[in-house]
């Protein structure tokens, strides 16, 4: 269940942003001036989450009336080892250590869908949590610290679980739409695994910095989902890639590793919707063109709106 602390026109008086060189934090910035918000992006160069001086560095930073939104994390590109777990968990360490210290008035922890072990589908808020990797193991502990910490202080908490995010500005070339776009134009090629079979859940960065902000207005509290309940297989994120591009691209099947069969990762949406009956997503062709256009232009560019 999600709780609305604040009205839909209510403001926070300063949101802090953790991790701003990170894929989502530079769009959610971007959003963040876009509605006149007054914000204060830090990252690894202002302070190292993972050295204990960033407690007292922090602690002198954050307000009683700030928003802080925790986007800091090492991702898997960067290590999916002990040596990473650790590193990530210190810094949940710090910041329990600082929220200890400096309560604010609202915090988001973007965490992710990979706390999730996908034996029941499709994948809701209640769904099993038996992480099946470090990197799931990291979220999931990390999700508990903060929340126990928080609610010792009466702090409000909203935990956001994106599912893969593609767009302009990635910093992880991940497997489907990212790396689709980026093989197409460098290459004009697209590489599959198998067939493209596998289907999952992908959201439009533009969508995840709007839902971002809509929790921020409304001083959202709770546990959600940020994905969408339509899935597309791989092979159908290839093809859109494909039909954005001004020029003919190549697909390449390479077989998979491994004896693994298909695999599906269905959302339902249901919470999002019913605590934000008026977001929508952009429909997958409308983002896959958007964010084709604006790599080949070189800059951002905004996907068409369905009236």
């Amino acid at each position: 269940m999600i709780n609305h602390l604040a009205g839909p026109d209510a403001q926070p008086s300063r949101v802090v942003l953790l991790g701003r060189s990170g894929f989502l934090a530079s769009h959610l910035a971007i959003g963040l001036t876009r509605a006149g918000i007054p914000s204060l992006a830090l990252g690894r160069p202002d302070l190292d989450l993972t050295h204990p001086s960033a407690i007292e560095t922090l602690s002198a930073l954050i307000e009683p009336t700030d928003t802080v939104v925790v986007l800091a994390a090492l991702t898997p590109d960067k290590g999916r080892d002990v040596g990473t777990l650790t590193k990530n968990l210190r810094m949940a360490e710090h910041l329990c250590a600082v929220f200890e210290r400096r309560p604010c008035a609202h915090v988001v922890y973007v965490s992710s869908d990979a706390v999730y072990d996908g034996r029941q589908v499709p994948i809701d808020e209640g769904s099993s949590r038996e992480p099946v990797d470090l990197y799931a193991v990291m979220h999931t502990t990390r999700e508990m610290m903060l929340q126990s910490a928080l609610a010792a202080r009466k702090v409000p908490v909203c935990v956001v679980r994106p599912v893969a995010l593609f767009g302009p500005g990635d910093t992880h070339n991940s497997y489907g739409p990212n790396r689709f776009v980026r093989e197409a134009l460098d290459a004009r090629t697209i590489t599959l695994f198998g067939k493209g079979e596998d289907q999952r859940s992908h959201v439009y960065v533009e969508d995840a910095a709007r839902f971002m902000l809509q929790c921020l207005l409304r001083r959202s509290a709770g546990t959600m989902n940020l994905a969408d309940d339509q899935t597309f297989s791989f092979l159908e994120v290839a093809e859109l890639v494909r039909a954005s591009c001004p020029f003919s691209t190549t697909l390449v099947l390479k077989e998979r590793a491994g004896s693994g069969g298909t695999t599906t990762r269905p959302f339902s949406a249901r919470l999002l919707r019913d605590a934000f009956p008026r977001f929508e997503f952009t429909p997958m062709a409308a983002a896959i063109g958007a964010f084709v256009a604006a790599q080949i232009d070189g800059r951002d560019a905004e996907p068409a709106r369905q009236p």
